[in-house]
């Protein structure tokens, strides 16, 4: 390709990521109020994660002060199949688009209790549409249990996850009922916050737009 063709190509690419980072500024903003009040109802420690790529990357944290923290930052990366955030969006993806995801990352096992098989993985995904949330059950990692619900964008496309992490001992068949709800509650409401400002913008864009004049 030509110069021009390049150039274009790179300011593409550019106007892209703004757009991805605006997006991810706008989802982080709406969602604070709502990952505060989970994280104070819960005394877990709440994350939040959007796709990247064939996995999912954390773009808010926060932990429940006197917990021991967890080893978890904003920018890490973490697997689809075996975490509870990244099996709430998978859940809700299409069918080819996990297949590809899958296709590309395969199922790596961390340990014993990882899914490994894509049938078993097409299982699970079924059960989590069905629940409207998410649990990795010493999947990820020995020991700990994640319970993680889908947020939507306002076409309805699942853009990103809510989750609480905890110890086996927090998270428990006793309480998971009551967190579950808790959770899928917080993200039910970021989904809600945010078509709320689509609406709100696009009022103020028709406000905006100048009349014409009537046709002679």
């Amino acid at each position: 390709c030509n110069k021009t063709t390049r150039r274009f190509m790179f300011s593409l690419k550019l106007f892209s990521l703004a757009n991805m980072a605006l997006s991810r500024i706008r989802l982080r903003e709406q969602a604070r109020p709502f990952l505060h009040a989970l994280m104070n109802g819960t005394g877990l420690t709440v994350h939040m994660a959007v796709v990247d790529q064939d996995e999912v990357v954390l773009v808010e944290k926060m932990e429940h002060p006197g917990l021991r923290k967890q080893a978890t930052w904003l920018g890490k990366r973490m697997e689809l199949h075996c975490t509870g955030l990244g099996k709430a969006i998978l859940g809700f993806l299409l069918e080819d688009e996990v297949r590809v995801m899958i296709q590309e990352h395969g199922l790596p096992r961390h340990n014993e209790n990882t899914i490994a098989s894509l049938r078993r993985l097409r299982e699970e995904l079924a059960e989590i549409r069905r629940l409207g949330y998410a649990l990795d059950d010493e999947e990820d990692e020995i020991g700990a249990r994640c319970i993680g619900a889908p947020i939507f964008e306002p076409t309805g496309r699942v853009i990103a996850a809510v989750s609480i992490a905890g110890t086996v001992e927090q998270i428990t068949p006793e309480n998971l009922s009551l967190y579950a709800g808790m959770v899928k509650q917080a993200a039910a409401s970021i989904s809600q916050g945010l078509q709320q400002i689509e609406d709100a913008e696009a009022g103020q864009q028709e406000l905006s737009e100048p009349e014409l004049p009537p046709q002679a």
